[in-house]
């Protein structure tokens, strides 16, 4: 897709790659519990969940692994390769995590949490939508071959798979590569603005985290129905924690990796179904293309899982720990994630980040003042963002730093996403290229 030529990285055995996230996340672990000198303040400023982004980053920078590669044969061929590891962590690692960290879930005390997170996840989502326009109008002042282009070399045609990944995901993105045609071999340049400037913003939230207290201070936010929740599920941990039998693990991996092979098996049959009869799905320029996405699907069943599986008594293997280790599968999904980010290859495109540095810092601007006009805490605002920007793959994550019973609430925004996504992309996109011709 694209011709942008990645060399080889030292190591490209995936097993040998997996071995080194795990080193890394090891570290962080370890280097966070202590509680006196260096380390002690190092992650009093620096979340640990940034830090299993930024290692495996640096090790992608350094040449040492990478998520893609390129070899060029005697002939002058040139081949692509992937790791396998993100794929494996977010279509394996990611739908378990999500019904264990949900098997719990208090959905009438989310309930209780009120409409302010759907308000903030919906600023977030018109702040992708206004922000890429904007973001173009201030790069043509003194840049306008940054933004320029004709046909299918128009910068906006490639911005506009931006806008379908930041507020919906992936397939949303695929959707408006298809719909608008932008030119392959300068593709390469949008996925890495979207992976930089997505995980530069993560960065940001995560960061806030440590500083929650103080800027729900400075929002005059109203936290009660957080703060409810997270005792609530303390409260019924704490009354159900017992010492974990082999039994028990057993059971969480049935119920886990079960729940996986049935969310890949509808979400596949259901996906192909949808595409292969309903007219509007399979077309990518409607807004209901979101529903033939099997990633979709495979959050959504995952997560009806978790959901149901707290109706049950299966809800009291939280006392064993069920949510540690979904919180364990999704870490190794963060350090998968932080090894697509090379730090030279962002160097080499400063015009086109600069656009996306723009057009997130317009979309965090509206939702700071929205945040700030309805009293919204800092975690409607991190979640709701993130639930845009990252989706199903990252909302979790942000919520779980606030407490683990929140990740629910990232995983049920981010299925929004795929909702808007499409549709908002599109008016994204056409906004963009009014933009581009003024």
């Amino acid at each position: 897709m694209q011709k942008v030529i990645l060399p080889e990285p030292l190591i490209t055995n995936d097993t040998v790659v997996f071995g080194l996230l795990a080193l890394c996340l090891g570290i962080i672990f370890y280097t966070s519990s202590i509680k006196t000198g260096f380390w002690s303040k190092f992650y009093s400023f620096v979340p640990a969940v940034l830090m299993c982004y930024a290692l495996p980053a640096i090790l992608a920078s350094t040449g040492v692994i990478a998520e893609v590669w390129h070899t060029v044969d005697i002939n002058g061929n040139i081949s692509e390769h992937n790791s396998n590891l993100y794929f494996v962590a977010s279509r394996y690692l990611l739908p378990a995590a999500l019904v264990l960290m949900t098997l719990s879930i208090d959905l009438k005390a989310i309930a209780n949490l009120g409409s302010k997170a759907l308000i903030m996840f919906l600023t977030g989502t018109v702040g992708i939508i206004i922000g890429g326009p904007i973001a173009i109008l201030i790069v043509s002042i003194f840049s306008p071959e940054t933004v320029g282009g004709n046909d299918f070399d128009a910068v906006w045609r490639g911005l506009s798979t931006i806008a379908g990944s930041w507020i919906g995901g992936g397939a949303n993105q695929a959707a408006m590569y298809e719909v608008f045609n932008y030119n392959p071999s300068k593709y390469g340049a949008m996925v890495l603005v979207d992976i930089a400037v997505a995980n530069i913003w993560m960065a940001v939230l995560l960061f806030g985290v440590g500083k929650t207290a103080k800027i729900d201070r400075w929002l005059k936010a109203d936290t009660s129905a957080i703060e409810t929740l997270k005792q609530k599920v303390t409260a019924f941990s704490e009354k159900i924690t017992r010492v974990p039998t082999l039994n028990d693990y057993m059971m969480m991996l049935c119920f886990a990796f079960a729940a996986v092979g049935i969310a890949h098996f509808f979400g596949d049959s259901i996906s192909d179904f949808l595409v292969n009869n309903v007219p509007a799905v399979a077309d990518p320029i409607n807004f209901l293309s979101f529903l033939g996405s099997n990633f979709f699907w495979m959050v959504v069943i995952a997560t009806i899982v978790g959901v149901a599986l707290s109706f049950t008594k299966a809800k009291n293997y939280e006392g064993a720990g069920a949510s540690k280790i979904g919180g364990m599968f999704i870490y190794i999904l963060v350090a998968t994630i932080g090894m697509k980010v090379d730090i030279a290859q962002v160097l080499e495109n400063p015009g086109l980040i600069m656009v996306g540095i723009i057009w997130i810092s317009i979309h965090a601007i509206l939702l700071i003042i929205v945040a700030k006009l309805i009293k919204a805490p800092y975690f409607f605002l991190a979640v709701g963002s993130q639930a845009n920007v990252g989706g199903a793959a990252s909302a979790p994550v942000v919520a779980a730093e606030f407490h683990p019973s929140l990740a629910s609430v990232g995983v049920l925004l981010a299925v929004f996403g795929y909702v808007v996504g499409t549709g908002g992309a599109l008016l994204c996109a056409y906004l963009m290229e009014i933009a581009s011709n003024l």
